[in-house]
């Protein structure tokens, strides 16, 4: 599959697809991928065929039917757990199908060829790509729209219209319809399609009754007439590029040290199960770290759960838009290839995955994931020891470099890319980094300069990024759902307070700190001990098993940075849809039914079956197989140095072994020679 026939599948570039006349069948009938060789081993290209046929033989579906999501339905973790190598388990698939103005959730047995379950589905499903590609066209082709874009010198072949999600308001009228907002860019020249906005214009369209439903009109604003594209011939006809300048790569000349065992990836003293899923795209499982010769835990399962981007402008065209990017359009169908010795080092693994299309048919994304070591420059430790050395006896400094294995994703929504890494280490930490790219979403403006007159009003929500232009200011929301198993299921979470202990007056100190344990036995007493402005070590641990010192292991869950406080009223309505945005840290008992923060269907959801509401339970987590929701963010205060494009902006934590091991495990990387 080739670059630019997969970006037909990311909504961004849906209207210039159109334009096109976008065909999928070129992957009809592609080879099918092999047979799974691990039982969380995502559903080959011949599953996804079969779970179609299995529905339809059964007068489940029609040919219309529409699959909003096709999955692997995983075996109970203990199953997983005590699997071995040549046993089978029971491959499994749920799907989400819609056909004539239902929705119904199908459980298929892909073991024995039968449909195990079948329910009718309350809530809106993720968007298809179907919906996504028709609803400019639906707005076109609306007289009203049709007469507004003539206002402003366009025809409706002239312009792409995006399909955005709407959120949910409380709006009666509302209930019961599936909704897009559409507004319009000019079409481009070049490359950069958000670059000129047709503002103040935008259709609200019913999916479900395949109609505009009103056009909002609020005034003419120019639209820009700089192109701004970012590819370089585009960029040096704006001006010279700089001076070439010398390769500084990475390589690898003797291969790297990657290999498999059992359906898992091994490296260095690490080795995990890896797939792609919908929603969440990357999933690693059944994490474990070598400690000598013994194979220790650290999590079952670990992927990303939901994703939030409000922006802050009021406007009628601008303040619905608050997505659930995960939960709304998928990290997983909207991978996009990566691109070696650009994402990642030529030398790199690529994995291809397999998603399914809206006919359920499977399609195959090519370099979707790419697993790479690196040198990364810096000492995994070292010493010089100064003790004894002197002219006549020099003593050589002692250490190690630091290597570490990154696996990696980039999930393009709209105009923005985010890369998501999980990167494991040699000292036993585990750090996982997202990485935030792409292009700024445009407003369109009268201001031309800071300078005019309107410019106060016009940047009160955002930036002046370029005449004509500005960036709303708005914030990204990560949340990742971490199902730790700390040398075993049952597993504790404590919280270990810095505490400013005062010295009696005969001590030359007048205060150091202490560290005060807490273990809250109920995720309501977890979710009132997280407090971002009290210094704090949020530690999970395994109080079974002790080590000879009599510790009991642990990893602690480690920010970067200070925690992102959302700005953002408790009442407000998309935040109630994602109520996990007041509580960086929950910890809950496992549930195989709670795996999004956002809830299971997240477009046009009320917050009714969020993360919110299962830790309003207070259901004990002490002793036992819990989960830890963790999130991490920035809010971006848009600058002229977004633009065109977006420097990639990192953030994200690090899970760090606490006296998981006897002696530093980063003692036994062997010395270069």
């Amino acid at each position: 599959m080739t670059g630019s026939t997969h970006r037909a599948r990311i909504w961004a570039q849906l209207a210039l697809v159109l334009a096109l006349s976008l065909s999928l069948s070129p992957f009809a009938g592609f080879a099918q991928d092999a047979k799974p060789a691990h039982p969380l081993d995502a559903l080959t290209g011949a599953e996804l065929s079969r779970v179609k046929a299995i529905l339809s033989a059964e007068g489940k579906i029609g040919p219309q039917a529409r699959f909003h999501s096709i999955d692997l339905d995983e075996p109970e973790k203990t199953a997983v757990l005590a699997w071995r190598p040549g046993t089978t388990l029971p491959r499994r698939a749920v799907a989400v199908v819609s056909e004539a103005g239902t929705v119904h959730e199908a459980a298929i047995d892909l073991s024995t060829g039968r449909t195990t379950g079948w329910r009718a589905v309350a809530g809106e499903p993720a968007l298809l790509y179907g919906e996504m590609m028709g609803a400019g066209n639906i707005a076109t082709a609306d007289p009203r729209m049709a007469e507004a874009l003539a206002k402003r010198g366009f025809r409706p072949n002239q312009v792409y219209c995006l399909p955005l999600t709407t959120g949910n308001f409380g709006r009666k009228e509302e209930q019961g319809q599936r909704l897009l907002k559409v507004p319009c860019y000019a079409k481009p020249q070049g490359s950069n399609v958000w670059a000129r906005p047709v503002e103040g214009l935008f259709a609200t369209v019913d999916l479900k009754g395949g109609k505009v439903i009103d056009v909002i009109d609020s005034g003419v604003v120019p639209v820009p007439p700089e192109g701004w594209g970012y590819e370089e011939a585009e960029i040096a006809a704006r001006g010279a590029l700089r001076p070439e300048s010398k390769a500084a790569g990475l390589s690898q000349p003797g291969g790297d040290n990657i290999t498999t065992e059992d359906g898992r990836y091994v490296w260095d003293i690490w080795r995990f199960h890896l797939r792609a899923d919908m929603r969440p795209g990357t999933v690693v499982s059944m994490v474990e770290v070598r400690d000598g010769a013994r194979w220790r835990s650290l999590a079952y399962q670990m992927h990303l759960s939901e994703v939030f981007v409000p922006y802050m402008d009021p406007d009628q065209a601008w303040y619905f838009r608050t997505y659930m990017d995960s939960g709304e359009y998928g990290f997983g169908n909207l991978l996009s290839p990566l691109r070696p010795g650009v994402d990642c080092p030529s030398y790199a693994r690529f994995v291809a995955v397999t998603m399914p299309m809206d006919d359920g048919e499977p399609m195959p994304i090519p370099n979707a994931i790419c697993l790479f070591e690196r040198s990364t420059g810096d000492p995994a430790w070292r010493h010089f020891e100064v003790v004894g050395a002197s002219p006549q006896n020099p003593k050589p400094t002692v250490g190690r470099p630091a290597s570490e294995l990154v696996v990696r994703s980039a999930s393009s929504i709209g105009n923005y890319d985010y890369l998501v890494d999980y990167i494991f280490r040699q000292d036993g930490t585990l750090r996982i980094a997202i990485g935030a790219t792409g292009i700024d979403a445009t407003k369109g403006v009268a201001s031309q300069s800071m300078k005019d007159a309107t410019a106060a009003a016009d940047t009160r929500w955002g930036t002046l990024i370029a005449s004509g232009l500005v960036a709303p200011y708005h914030s990204h929301y990560f949340n990742f759902r971490l199902d730790l198993d700390i040398d075993g299921t049952a597993n504790d979470f404590m919280r270990e307070r810095l505490v400013q202990q005062q010295l009696p007056d005969a001590s030359p100190r007048r205060s150091i700190y202490a560290v005060s344990t807490e273990m809250p036995a109920t995720e309501q007493a977890a979710r009132s001990r997280i407090d971002p402005a009290s210094p704090a070590l949020y530690h999970f641990g395994n109080h079974n098993v002790e080590s000879a010192l009599g510790h009991h292991p642990g990893y602690m869950l480690m920010p970067e940075g200070s925690y992102v406080h959302p700005l953002l009223a408790a009442d407000d309505p998309p935040v109630r849809r994602n109520s996990y945005l007041h509580h960086q840290l929950s910890v809950t008992p496992l549930a195989p039914a709670e795996r999004y923060a956002g809830g299971r269907f997240a477009m046009m959801s009320d917050g009714s079956d969020t993360l919110g509401a299962w830790t309003a339970r207070d259901r004990p987590i002490g002793n036992r197989d819990i989960v830890a929701w963790y999130t991490v963010g920035f809010h971006h205060i848009t600058r002229m140095e977004d633009w065109p494009v977006m420097p990639t902006h990192w953030f994200g934590f690090t899970l760090m072994p606490h006296n998981f091991f006897a002696t530093s495990p980063a003692m036994t990387i062997r010395e270069v020679k």
